[in-house]
């Protein structure tokens, strides 16, 4: 790590490859690699064919991810030769080394500086007094930072990712880093450790940035969102003059004052989530929450020890009541060991009694090292695939009612991109998602630009007269292009929106 405000220069164009997989969580470590990268000189190679070496940022969760990782692993190695492992299957070494031992390096998950490490030794490049790159620090650091600790360099204030791997409307807010839960088919507290949060000072001061910079959507993440503060007992932190909790409800309180959509996910159903559903009701964040359940059980939810077993419907019933608004995302896992037909059946009940906006489900399959896989009562993976058969159609069909309520009004939509075909004048044809809608994972509101086409861009924020909707997404046509003033000063010119 550099000390000092020195900075390495480009003698000789050192590239690097970089593979990211996994979740949004994984994204943002990618992103502090990737800064580090430019930070320090080196470029960042689109191909294989452009790369002198490759980072793969792997996901470690689940078997199918795993496969995917080692075969990333495998095709980047065929390609160059030269591959640095990283992310929540560089904790498993041994798993990776059995499949391809040619790999230069393994580190863990967020090690930027033991990445950075190995790509210094791997590609060393020269560095010049007179052309090096001017200093520049990373959002958050403090001016007295020399050479910051390895916890404040993975979860602290000084490297909040300056390149970003999403489109400049919306990024990524990491607020904490592992988990503090044992839930029996989950080893993320052995792949990321135990909870470590950010101050809330350094997580504001990221979203200030974000937002003067253009963006107009953040998505609030961590392992257990909910959770977030708990290991540093609330403990204070400055922003902008003032001292600020590190709690959920004190941060939500600071973004949602700057304006811009704030989209909390990975929430926990604690009792001080009424608090956020509160500021949903306000219109402070958006009245959007997800909130992993899977299941409904209470015999389940007790052998994979998650919270709040039983009691989610009547949560879920007080935050519609708070907020009538709220959308809910949530994931299931369908044949957990132990699972009867009857657990199955109290399941669907909870869909249909619950009837949750957005759903997703997996069959339950085995992960290396977790305690769910000594648990008896396996359940044979043909009846697994018929109950998730039987899951996706209630839940296709409750999301098809949801969206068909919302046919005759007019939403907001952030735009994602464009969908004109060939014959279409420009910008014609729209894609973008309502406040109810999370990029990647949601649905989708596939728009006509009316009279406004060829005026809407990317990343504008619309409104929009929902015409029809399907079992996923809606339908609708511009109506009006409000503009977007946050609370935040923005950086250069970036015109009415």
């Amino acid at each position: 790590m550099m000390t000092e405000g020195n900075s390495p220069a480009v003698a000789g164009a050192k590239r690097v490859g970089f593979i990211s997989l996994g979740c949004p969580k994984a994204l943002v470590d990618s992103e502090r690699i990737l800064t580090q990268l430019r930070f320090e000189g080196y470029e960042v190679a689109a191909s294989y064919e452009n790369a002198d070496a490759v980072i793969v940022n792997t996901c470690g969760f689940i078997t199918p991810a795993v496969e995917e990782s080692l075969s990333a692993i495998g095709e980047a190695l065929e390609a160059t030769g030269k591959v640095i492992v990283t992310g929540c299957l560089g904790e498993r070494p041994e798993k990776i080394m059995e499949r391809h031992p040619k790999v230069a390096a393994i580190t863990g998950s967020e090690a930027v500086d033991d990445v950075m490490g190995h790509v210094r030794t791997l590609l060393p490049i020269e560095t010049d007094a007179f052309t090096g790159l001017l200093p520049v620090a990373a959002p958050g650091t403090r001016a007295d930072a020399a050479q910051p600790q390895r916890e404040d360099t993975r979860h602290g204030d000084v490297f909040a990712p300056s390149v970003k791997l999403t489109p400049k409307h919306y990024a990524y807010v990491k607020i904490a880093e592992g988990c503090n839960h044992t839930c029996s088919f989950c080893i993320i507290p052995k792949l990321r450790g135990l909870q470590v949060s950010r101050d809330a000072g350094s997580v504001l001061y990221e979203a200030y940035r974000l937002i003067a910079g253009g963006t107009k959507e953040l998505m609030i993440i961590s392992q257990d969102t909910s959770a977030y503060g708990v290991d540093v007992r609330y403990r204070e932190s400055e922003f902008q003059g003032e001292q600020v909790r590190a709690h959920l409800t004190d941060l939500a309180v600071k973004l949602g004052e700057m304006g811009a959509w704030v989209r909390m996910h990975y929430v926990y159903p604690y009792p001080h989530v009424e608090k956020i559903v509160e500021l949903m009701a306000q219109g402070k964040i958006l009245p959007y929450l997800d909130v992993p359940l899977q299941h409904a059980s209470p015999k389940i939810l007790r052998s994979m020890r998650r919270p709040g077993a039983g009691k989610q419907l009547d949560t879920i019933r007080r935050w519609r009541e708070i907020c009538p608004e709220l959308v809910i995302r949530s994931t299931f896992i369908v044949g957990f060991p132990g699972e009867t037909e009857a657990d199955f059946q109290e399941l669907l009940q909870f869909l249909e009694d619950a009837r949750l906006d957005r759903v997703g489900a997996f069959t339950y399959s085995d992960v290396d090292e977790a305690d769910a896989n000594k648990l008896e009562g396996a359940v044979p993976q043909d009846v697994k695939e018929e109950r998730l058969s039987r899951f996706m159609e209630v839940a296709q069909r409750i999301s098809a009612e949801r969206l068909a309520e919302k046919v005759g009004t007019v939403m907001d939509v952030i735009v994602d991109e464009f969908n004109d075909d060939e014959d279409d004048a420009p910008g014609t044809k729209l894609i973008g998602r309502t406040k109810g809608d999370a990029p990647g994972i949601d649905g989708q509101v596939y728009l006509f630009a009316g009279d406004f086409a060829g005026t809407v861009k990317i990343g504008d924020i619309v409104r929009v007269r929902i015409e029809d909707s399907d079992e996923y997404d809606l339908y609708g046509e511009v109506v009006e292009t409000p503009a977007w003033k946050p609370n935040v000063p923005q950086l250069g010119h970036f015109g009415k929106h």
